[in-house]
């Protein structure tokens, strides 16, 4: 049986269409259609209703996706087993989360390269909410976000968390003491995007007080809410990864506050049908390298990736 023809039989119904299998496994449509066709012929059954630019299976086809989910499955494992991981190849399409990029980001393409060096990576700095629509439709194979993903067929592994930090620039002569949200509301919050998990929890929080609502300046780029807290343009809460050198050299200062929104708990999910090495392997991968991150020091993790990088 040829194995070509389940993978393209897997893709298309799981993406529900013979352009979108094309797409996936870089050939035309015309070919994803001789495939299906020739593998129908083998079997001697219908796999695939296609009526109106709608496809979907029959109940034939239903009922054998099963098996060849499972027997690509165990051929991928098989393969795993026989150690070709260096023998891997293709493309990882990557999501990740900025705080990661902030991070161990850069530690775990240098350990991804040596460990698959035929692979090629095409990464998407994106928000959450995002990157798990890239999940769900299959535009992405793995992302590094704040999970997990509770969708059927997605697999969620648990990477390190960040803690997050209210800074401010020393130019706003804030008090040394401890502030409450009323003081820190005097002052525009600058943070997250609107659409992210973290903003609804601070904004929630502030909506509780009974005076003038906060301001919030929201962005989805980490970088651009440092440079601003950087400016004295307000204060804003970041995970200590993103903004540790700024307050090792005194550019910014940490606040002591009354509340601290949650930590930022990061998960590698991807989908787990059908079945992708290289996915598995990344984010098994990533879940290592993160582990080490959270267990040392920063700035060791920060001087061993310099060296790497002469």
């Amino acid at each position: 049986m040829n194995f070509k023809r389940l993978e393209s039989f897997i893709w298309v119904a799981t993406l529900g269409s013979f352009r979108k299998a094309a797409e996936r496994q870089y050939t035309t449509q015309p070919a994803i259609s001789n495939r299906i066709a020739a593998l129908e012929e083998e079997l001697g059954v219908k796999l695939f209703e296609r009526e109106s630019g709608h496809t979907q299976l029959t109940s034939k086809g239903q009922e054998l996706l099963p098996y060849a989910e499972k027997i690509v499955f165990m051929a991928q494992q098989l393969r795993k087993r026989a150690d070709r991981v260096a023998l891997l190849s293709g493309i990882l399409r990557l999501g990740v989360s900025e705080t990661i990029v902030h991070s161990w980001l850069p530690r775990f393409f240098r350990e991804l390269n040596e460990t698959v060096p035929n692979l090629d990576v095409e990464i998407t700095v994106d928000v959450t909410g995002n990157l798990r629509t890239g999940l769900l439709d299959r535009s992405l194979d793995l992302a590094f976000l704040m999970g997990p993903v509770s969708e059927p067929k997605i697999e969620n592994r648990e990477l390190c968390s960040f803690p997050l930090v209210w800074v401010a620039s020393p130019e706003l002569n804030l008090p040394d003491s401890r502030l409450d949200l009323k003081e820190l509301a005097q002052w525009p919050i600058i943070t997250y995007a609107r659409n992210t998990r973290p903003f609804a929890e601070i904004s929630q929080k502030f909506s509780e007080l009974d005076e003038l609502p906060a301001r919030f300046y929201s962005s989805s780029s980490l970088a651009a809410c440092r440079q601003l807290t950087l400016d004295g343009i307000g204060i804003s809460t970041l995970p200590l990864s993103v903004i540790e050198h700024e307050l090792d050299n005194g550019r910014l200062v940490q606040l002591q506050t009354s509340w601290t929104p949650s930590e930022l708990a990061f998960t590698a999910s991807y989908p787990g049908v059908p079945f992708n090495p290289v996915a598995e392997l990344a984010a098994n991968l990533a879940v290592r390298v993160s582990s080490e991150y959270a267990q040392a020091p920063h700035h060791e993790m920060l001087s061993s990736g310099l060296k790497n990088d002469n």
